[in-house]
């Protein structure tokens, strides 16, 4: 296998890491004012994401880092053509990060909805826009000759970029409830687990109508393979819900939702950017990467320092294991 291929399986990785991860907290960030009925039910369904919404993101850095040093002319396409929704993504990211922190600034209950608002508009935007994002990048767009994007901002929000954006967002919702089921208890576990259920009917008609589409689009027999066993992945999910497994729910919505990421990829595999207007025009592996020499150093760089970034972030989890429920917001607060 050469380093190219490696470093697009890295990238799959990565990507697969944050939409696992930060999915199930812009899912709970989504149904904030869905599932709680007061402020201290608020208080914890943030805190359930509180110590890890963070970290989550970190695997969207490295995989845009990896993606700008592995494949530059992969990522200069990207941010040239999808800079408007690039730029709205970042800007929802930003929002959602400084209303974590500022919503228990003031006690007012005026501030602290104007906040919560702005948590929800910042998980809401980014589970959409990856999903239309990453579509676009599957389906393909109008690169010239020279690898520039030359459509315009109107021709990525075609109906299956647009199915690809809900899809992403129901499932996201989804993965969101099922964590909540998990992580917390009382009134608020079984009310998600209630909402993991109907969101999760909507996920996967969605889910089943994108996947069948990209199969007809340019599947094979081994992406056919890995949609269906993400299909079967998220029934079983939903089942478990049904049954109050809420581990094995959460660990199924995951697989699901990884798994679907891959058949992704797989797709795309070797173009990492096909052309609408000419095939030829297509960004590859081969043609997108980095020289040798860089793709190398970079390779060392990651045996060395990528399982010490895993091992801390599952220490992270580890620690914050524990379920939590309204008995754990002290009332004065």
């Amino acid at each position: 296998m050469e380093l190219t291929d490696i470093w697009f399986v890295a990238i799959t990785v990565l990507w697969v890491g944050y939409f696992v991860l930060e999915g199930f907290d812009f899912g709970v960030g989504m149904l904030l004012p869905v599932m709680a009925r007061n402020e201290t039910e608020r208080r914890v369904m943030i805190n359930t994401i509180g110590p890890v919404w963070d970290g989550n993101e970190v695997w969207l850095i490295t995989a845009g880092g990896a993606t700008f040093a592995a494949f530059p002319e992969w990522y200069a396409s990207l941010f040239s053509g999808f800079y408007l929704p690039l730029l709205l993504i970042l800007l929802a990211l930003i929002v959602r990060g400084v209303a974590f922190e500022y919503r228990a600034k003031r006690d007012s209950m005026t501030w602290r909805r104007r906040w919560d608002a702005c948590i929800v508009a910042g998980s809401f935007a980014p589970a959409l826009l990856w999903g239309i994002a990453f579509a676009n990048i599957v389906r393909g767009v109008k690169l010239d000759a020279r690898h520039e994007y030359v459509g315009a901002f109107w021709d990525l929000l075609n109906p299956y970029a647009l199915l690809g954006g809900l899809t992403t967002l129901a499932l996201c919702a989804t993965h969101g409830a099922v964590f909540l089921a998990l992580k917390t208890t009382g009134e608020i576990s079984g009310r998600a687990a209630v909402l993991a259920l109907r969101t999760g009917v909507a996920a996967a008609v969605l889910a089943v109508a994108f996947l069948t589409w990209t199969q007809i689009q340019g599947g094979t027999l081994g992406t056919v393979i890995l949609s269906a066993v993400a299909v079967l992945s998220f029934a079983a999910a939903l089942g478990a819900v049904a049954k109050g497994r809420q581990g094995w729910a959460f660990l199924l919505s995951a697989v699901a939702i990884g798994v679907t990421v891959i058949s992704l990829f797989a797709v795309l595999y070797p173009n990492v950017l096909p052309s609408t207007v000419n095939p030829a025009y297509s960004l590859t592996v081969e043609n997108a990467a980095a020289t040798p020499k860089t793709l190398g150093i970079m390779t060392w760089v990651a045996v060395i320092f990528l399982p010490l970034v895993l091992l801390y972030q599952s220490w992270t989890y580890w620690v914050f294991r524990r379920r939590i429920g309204v008995g754990d917001i002290p009332a004065h607060h």
